[in-house]
């Protein structure tokens, strides 16, 4: 019978991960700890201990006594860390308190599974990856329908001009695990590359199982969205709530791209990597994300709320003279996860639409979102 920790547990990829584990594998014992520092978290306290009946701890993975106070458990799901680019940067959080969450956290918890010898699933990020290459690639703006209006109206995104880009781990495709982890990634890329490999290292001298996922944009139904994290939730949320939006940077139209996956995608993988032999011979670095056909710009997500909530009065604004781009900001983004359909048979099963749907769905039954989260 597995014993599985989870971190950062009422979170929404934490909660979500938890809720599939909770459906599809009753039998399984599962615990969560998290700080409930994210303003919106104590909603899924209630969720976790009521609801799927899982033994919560709230504390902080900065404090070893914390950690201590935790009971022993077969495997450990790290889906704790301040996820935003900007952390440590936007005056918010400083850069320690960043490092201290997100390397200093898994550094205690990978002593956690050396001293109880559990294995370890790291929920890594694509902000991993060079900014270099990627900051100035070479796109042009094409007409493009991955997310269709309900008219099936294609609507313009930037597109690579892969002809003349010959950039290792970069392809039509997206970004795959041969791409450059060098050198600026952001703080936040930084400490998670820095926890990636202390995981490594850790599996590898103390002999226990180490899995690492970097996830593109994840969204779903009851995401604490905001722009720097949850894109897709935030717009459409946004949209329901008749907030005021605006195109940032690059040509100022919205004409940058991002793919994105659902939560339950995510677990289904990690569900096959926890029954997973310990001498396992597959893979154990993935890129995880909606790939090309779950990608969109914001300007296809805007003509597609558009028409999902036409009462809306949101109105986008269009920042078309000198648009500055912020620090950290990228034109095209699309995670290549090739690798782990080919080595786990695992691939996306929410249509971007049906995601988006999700959401909006949600946000007509919470009005006022975006105010509590």
């Amino acid at each position: 019978r597995m014993k599985i920790l989870i971190t950062g547990i009422c979170g929404f990829v934490g909660s979500s991960v938890a809720r599939y584990l909770r459906r599809e594998f009753p039998a399984w014992d599962l615990v969560g700890i998290d700080n409930l520092s994210r303003k919106g978290c104590e909603k899924n306290r209630w969720l976790i201990e009521r609801e799927l009946e899982i033994e919560f701890f709230h504390g902080d993975l900065r404090e070893v006594s914390d950690i201590e106070t935790l009971p022993r458990c077969d495997f450990v799901i790290d889906a704790a860390a301040n996820p935003a680019v900007m952390a440590g940067v936007d005056g918010k959080t400083s850069p320690r308190q960043l490092i201290e969450h997100n390397l200093v956290g898994t550094i205690n918890l990978l002593e956690y599974c050396r001293v109880h010898g559990a294995g370890f699933i790291l929920l890594s990020t694509s902000r991993t990856y060079s900014m270099t290459s990627l900051s100035s690639l070479e796109v042009s703006v094409e007409q493009c329908s991955t997310l269709r209006a309900p008219l099936g109206t294609p609507i313009a995104r930037y597109v690579p001009n892969f002809t003349r880009i010959t950039i290792p781990g970069l392809g039509k495709d997206g970004i795959d695990e041969g791409y450059s982890n060098r050198p600026p990634v952001s703080l936040y890329g930084t400490s998670k590359v820095a926890s990636e490999q202390m995981a490594v290292e850790y599996g590898l001298a103390f002999d226990f199982p180490v899995w690492i996922n970097r996830c593109g944009v994840i969204g779903g139904a009851g995401q604490f969205a905001h722009p720097a994290q949850g894109i897709f939730a935030f717009w459409i949320h946004a949209f329901r709530e008749n907030r005021p939006l605006k195109y940032i940077g690059f040509d100022g139209l919205g004409h940058q791209v991002r793919d994105v996956f659902h939560p339950d995608d995510l677990a289904s993988l990690v569900a096959s990597q926890l029954r997973e032999p310990r001498e396992s011979s597959r893979p154990h670095l993935l890129n995880l994300g909606g790939g090309l056909e779950n990608s969109a710009s914001l300007r296809e997500l805007t003509r597609w709320c558009e028409d999902r909530f036409p009462n809306s009065r949101t109105k986008v604004e269009e920042t078309n003279h000198s648009p500055t781009t912020r620090p950290f900001d990228l034109p095209w983004v699309v995670m290549n996860p090739s690798l782990a359909g080919d080595t786990w048979d695992w691939k996306p099963t929410y249509r971007i639409s049906d995601l988006c749907e999700e959401i909006a769905l949600f946000a007509e039954e919470n009005p006022g979102w975006l105010s509590q989260t």
